[in-house]
């Protein structure tokens, strides 16, 4: 699942992960992201879903991965939203929080400070995924990108 694709740009990779047999949905709440999408023909690449990812309409423990590029910082209630985002995914599955720029670059290409509140710094990433369900395996965050992988506890 790419949680909040937007116009789906991370569809085709997903797509060459996952092969041939392997299922990609892109969920969006806004229909002119998803309408974007289908103009660039990403649907090609995935099944699109018109839905919120604080309220998947997808049954417990059916996926292998959520992948979500700059999501965490729109997601309106985290802890909820992550929790439910665990919901959806098997028990070892995977959840990869990404964005193609760092903390820092980001802030300073916003002509802003990080803040000591930032839910992407480890310190209250962490035991944010731990309280939603997940466990923290890697954390990266360069100037050329962010992630933290996380494997969904039982």
């Amino acid at each position: 699942l790419d949680a909040g694709c937007g116009t789906g740009r991370a569809l085709p990779p997903l797509r060459a992960a996952v092969g041939p047999s392997g299922v990609v949905l892109g969920a969006d709440l806004t229909p002119a992201m998803l309408e974007a999408a289908v103009g660039a023909g990403r649907h090609r690449d995935g099944q699109l879903l018109l839905a919120d990812v604080a309220a998947l309409p997808l049954r417990s423990r059916s996926l292998d991965a959520v992948f979500g590029a700059g999501l965490i910082s729109h997601l309106p209630r985290p802890a909820e939203n992550l929790r439910e985002l665990a919901r959806v995914v098997r028990p070892g599955g995977v959840l990869a929080l990404f964005h193609p720029i760092g903390r820092a670059a980001l802030a300073a290409r916003q002509g802003r400070q990080i803040t000591p509140e930032d839910l992407r710094a480890e310190p209250h990433l962490r035991p944010l995924l731990a309280g939603a369900g997940w466990r923290m395996t890697s954390y990266a965050d360069e100037d050329a990108r962010f992630l933290a992988l996380a494997v969904r506890e039982d």
